[in-house]
Order: C-alpha cells, then structure tokens, then sequence
C-alpha cells in the first residue's frame, strides 16, 4: 500500500493560538484536496515552541485545539498528526497527538528528551505508544526525541513494531545564519538514517517557520528543512529553508512490515551491524 502524506511547514507566531490553529486547519484541508492520507504539522504548534504564554494558553487534550483540528480530520478523511502544548492539572507538556478520520485522538505523546532550557516549562514525558492503523503501525516522537544520542526512544518505538515515525519539530538557529555556509539538517538525517537503515523505518519530520518572539530561545528563527526520509536512509522529501519559507509538501511511502518481532528483532538487527543494546 502506497500512502501519501503532507508535511505540513506552516508559519507558527508565538502566543497567538487561534491564528495558529486556524492555519493548521487550512493545512489540512489543502491536504484533504491533494489526496493526502495523513497530515504531519509542527510541534508546539498552537502556543509556539517554549512561548512562555502557554503558561495561560495551553488546552487540555482534548481540548477547544484537537477539537478543532479532529473536526478538520473528519471533514477532510484523513490522519492528522500535530505538536500541541498540553495542559494536564499544573503541569504543561510538549505534546503530539494522532487523530483518525473519525476526528479520535489514537495516540498522545508527551516529549522525553526535552532541552534543558524548556525544563522550566514543560514537564516531561514518561510512556511510549504506537497506534496500528489502515495506513500502518505509527509512532510519535517529537523534535529532540530524535536526537542521535536519544535514539533509544525511536529503537522503542521500531521494537513496538512502528512502520511510520512521525516527528512535529521546531528547528530554530541562530538570526544571523547563514545556509550557504553551514547548510542546516545533517544532524536530523544522520539519525533519520540509523532508524530508516536499522528497521525500514519510515521518518517525517515537520518544522515550522518563524521567528521565536519570546522564551529562552528569544530572536532566533525556525527555519522549516522538513525532512522525510525512508528505509536504506533515503530521502525522499526535504522543506525549503527560511523563517519564511512556508510549504506544503507532499510525499508517497510505501510502508513496510517490521523486521521482526520480540527476540526475532535482535538477531535482524545484528544482521544489519547493530550490536547495541
């Protein structure tokens, strides 16, 4: 079965939820006209990435945020995957969720490996979880979930018999960057690759674009790259970079049974190379 899913690389404005959801929205209904089967948005994506007004803006989930975006999923048929901060008790999370076409919230996710200088925000995750659906098995991880030196939560996620991995992201640098001289994203595939290589992963990461008005990070821009890349580590779709370079993009993944299964997956894996843990 071949799936064709929109990384949706949209314009996030810090601390101004309602536009931002209503722009998620639109995405997912041009989606929906493209024939998509799922939509991947940006984390944070309501409040923006460490804002410190989700301190009084953050929903629930669910919440009036998954509300709005599960009725954009029914009316237009399809997935949607999307980074939203949540609101559970005193606590704030980084936060993913994964909606139906029935507008049903199948999965949410809590972000583990978050920055330290978001600690004093976001409260972190502790659990992993994998939805089986028509389209495959999916799996949430968000942004730095993926970093090389926390992969272990991407292996979880393989070993729980992942198909597809979906990333919300907010990949930010410096303002004065500059691309030409250090082109941005090696990281991100070179930990997209051991995934896609080790298990015939399917990755997407989708960023936003902007610039981060408030919070620690204060004056940088989220620069887009989205990034989809597939089993043997090819990559099979990359977002323009820019803090004002909006995109919806469109890719087609073929999904591909898991390697294996309980003890069965080690003994694949080391067939491949790995003898880690």
């Amino acid at each position: 079965m071949t799936i064709r899913v929109a990384m949706a690389q949209m314009l996030v404005e810090g601390g101004r939820p309602d536009a931002n959801v209503a722009r998620a929205v639109q995405c997912v209904e041009q989606a929906a006209a493209r024939g998509c089967h799922l939509v991947v948005l940006p984390e944070c994506l309501d409040a923006g990435w460490t804002d410190p007004s989700a301190r009084t803006l953050a929903q629930p989930i669910p919440g009036p945020h998954t509300e709005r975006l599960a009725r954009a999923a029914r009316q237009g048929g399809v997935f949607v995957a999307a980074g939203l901060v949540e609101r559970a008790g005193a606590a704030l999370f980084n936060s993913a969720v994964l909606i139906d076409p029935r507008g049903e919230i199948l999965l949410v996710h809590r972000k583990i490996n978050e920055l330290d200088l978001a600690h004093d925000l976001y409260s972190i995750g502790d659990r992993l979880a994998v939805a089986h659906t028509p389209l495959g098995t999916i799996g949430l991880a968000i942004c730095a979930d993926n970093f090389p030196d926390s992969l272990a939560i991407g292996h979880v996620l393989a070993r729980m018999g992942a198909q597809i991995l979906v990333s919300p992201s907010a990949w930010a640098v410096e303002a004065g960057h500059d691309n030409a001289v250090a082109p941005y994203g090696e990281l991100w595939r070179r930990a997209y690759g051991e995934l896609c290589r080790l298990y015939d992963l399917h990755v997407v990461g989708v960023s936003h674009v902007g610039w981060l008005a408030a919070g620690p990070w204060k004056g940088r821009k989220v620069i887009g790259c989205s990034l989809a890349m597939g089993p043997g580590g090819v990559i099979l779709a990359e977002g323009p970079y820019g803090h004002d370079a909006e995109a919806l993009l469109t890719v087609d993944l073929a999904p591909r049974p898991p390697i294996g299964k309980g003890t069965l997956i080690a003994e694949a894996l080391r067939a491949r190379g790995y003898h880690g843990p």
